[in-house]
């Protein structure tokens, strides 16, 4: 009896070590969360004739897409897109309301990640004051890190700080490029020096070289049949050259567009960002220890390209096409680090972008620009002009008006009628649709439109007295470039992709929302949900 009781409990003990190791093996060694500013869903099919098997394509194929993916509030920016995918909530709940925003205590505009408090690590100190202290929620980031006390380690990286400390949360660390030095740089909250993978990536200079480079179009301009004319007057040209047009030789045009930060508006800023990423995994050893680890990687270049020549220019359908081979190659090596089925990928945008105004005016298409500067001096002038003599106008941005809360206390007048009033008066501009009232988005509850989507991006604390829609098409930019902003399907409809571990092939046109996107991973990874979040799992992901 004692034989086979010794049988049975080395057999149960073989068993449940077997099920405990085969249960703990049971999630990705390594997440990699993929951004690309300014990417709409529609690039994903528009150039997919030239697009890799292994790039863009193996994502859909092989991945499980949202078709109908979109931004669920208003205003769509970069700062704000980065929090709200990470945060799984809008910025009526996160706080990150623009990229830069009026201060209604501080009396000045503000930056999304910006803090005082802190002082750059390598770069330079403009570039240093940085960190995710604005950030009023958790990410997801934060919750794997919480899960594990601090075992799985977290990385953001990107050309733009906002890009990068947004996704690293308030418990990863984060580099971002410094465009003064040319080199990637951190801030004293992460810590007090640079890793010696990062001094290494660094002194290889490897900014300098693509600075040497001549950005050619891929295939012969001819064939760009996707984007309009090479040569037209809606693109804003480079400093230096007289029209925007192919080729554009870096090491003649660098000095005068930025130095090293010109960079960030040539494909190679994604080539450079790759290069950081593969640096980043091996020096952190990414994927290797015991837990999940979390590689946030976001590419700023298409936004820089994107604002430049807009979204039907060669240089942005080239722009993809090359980083669409760059991602098989990342893809690729992902299979070599870690072996298929292994790790896990979500890719999405932080915002589209508009077509640029005077290009669609030129196809007989309703579109304008809207001249801040002049509605601002009209609305001051009103207000003198109803309410006395005054600086009743603090702020004018972002689509929004701030009033002097304290003027209009000693004048004894009405906020809430007065707030009507101005929003009566500014619907009478060309280019203006809806104004609605802070009093309105703070008694009503809207379920539906515009101004629900205005609504979740209205923070009581730090939005503005007055919140404009432009009509479709409409920018309150100049007669070259575009942005992007509204809630307009061509700003809100953006990619949600997930490919790798436990994601089944397939796709889905049902409308979701990249709140929907740190709550499926939270699912899937069994871990809490961010403290923030309003978005739902993607259930398909789970069927």
């Amino acid at each position: 009896m004692k034989i086979i009781s010794k049988f049975f409990l080395t057999f149960f003990l073989s068993v449940s070590l077997g099920a405990f190791a085969q249960q703990s093996s049971e999630k990705p060694k390594l997440i990699v969360g993929i951004i690309v500013d300014q990417m709409r869903q529609e690039y994903l099919y528009r150039f997919s004739d030239r697009y890799s098997e292994g790039g863009f394509k193996r994502l859909m194929k092989e991945g499980f897409m949202m078709k109908n993916g979109h931004y669920n509030y208003i205003p769509t920016y970069t700062g704000p897109g980065h929090a709200s995918v990470y945060t799984g909530t809008t910025p009526a709940t996160h706080g990150i309301i623009a990229n830069n925003w009026y201060s209604k205590t501080l009396k000045r505009s503000v930056y999304c990640a910006e803090d005082t408090t802190v002082y750059n690590i390598g770069g330079t100190p403009r570039a240093g004051q940085i960190s995710p202290r604005n950030l009023l929620s958790t990410t997801i980031t934060d919750e794997l890190r919480l899960s594990n006390n601090k075992r799985s380690k977290v990385v953001g990286i990107a050309i733009k700080d906002r890009g990068a400390s947004m996704p690293a949360g308030h418990l990863g660390d984060a580099y971002w490029f410094d465009s003064e030095s040319g080199e990637f740089m951190t801030s004293s909250y992460y810590g007090d020096k640079l890793p010696g993978w990062v001094q290494k990536f660094n002194e290889q200079k490897q900014v300098q070289k693509y600075l040497q480079m001549t950005w050619e179009p891929l295939f012969p301009a001819n064939t760009y049949v996707n984007s309009i004319d090479d040569d037209n007057n809606f693109e804003q040209p480079f400093i230096g050259k007289d029209a925007p047009v192919f080729p554009y030789d870096l090491s003649k045009l660098n000095e005068n567009n930025g130095g090293a930060g010109m960079i960030s508006s040539t494909p190679f800023g994604n080539s450079l960002t790759f290069d950081f990423a593969y640096a980043a995994i091996e020096g952190e050893k990414l994927g290797k220890g015991e837990e999940t680890d979390f590689l946030a990687v976001s590419f700023s270049s298409p936004d820089y390209i994107g604002h430049r020549f807009g979204p039907s220019s060669m240089e942005l359908e080239d722009n993809y096409l090359r980083l669409d081979r760059e991602m098989e190659k990342f893809l690729n090596f992902l299979d070599q680090e870690y072996g298929e089925g292994n790790y896990l990928i979500f890719l999405s945008a932080d915002h589209g972008v508009a077509e640029i105004a005077t290009h669609m005016e030129s196809e007989n298409i309703f579109a304008g620009n809207v001249n801040v500067g002049f509605i601002r001096s009209q609305l001051m002038g009103y207000s003198n002009y109803v309410y006395g003599e005054g600086d009743w106008i603090e702020n004018v941005s972002n689509d929004q008006v701030f009033l002097n809360h304290k003027l209009i206390q000693e004048k004894e007048i009405d906020l809430d009628d007065m707030q009507e009033d101005l929003a009566n008066f500014l619907l009478r501009f060309r280019g203006i649709k809806e104004v609605y009232t802070a009093h309105t988005m703070r008694s009503t509850e809207f379920g539906s439109g515009r101004a629900k989507l205005l609504q979740m991006g209205y923070n009581h604390k730090s939005s503005g007295d007055l919140l404009l829609i432009l009509e479709p098409g409409w920018l309150t930019g100049g007669p070259r470039g575009t942005s992007h902003g509204t809630g307009y399907t061509y700003d809100t409809h953006v990619p949600i992709l997930f490919y790798g571990w436990n994601v089944p092939a397939g796709s889905s046109t049902r409308y979701a929302t990249i709140t929907d996107i740190a709550p499926t991973l939270s699912m899937l990874l069994n871990i809490r949900l961010p403290n923030g979040a309003t978005g739902q799992p993607i259930h398909e992901i789970f069927e």
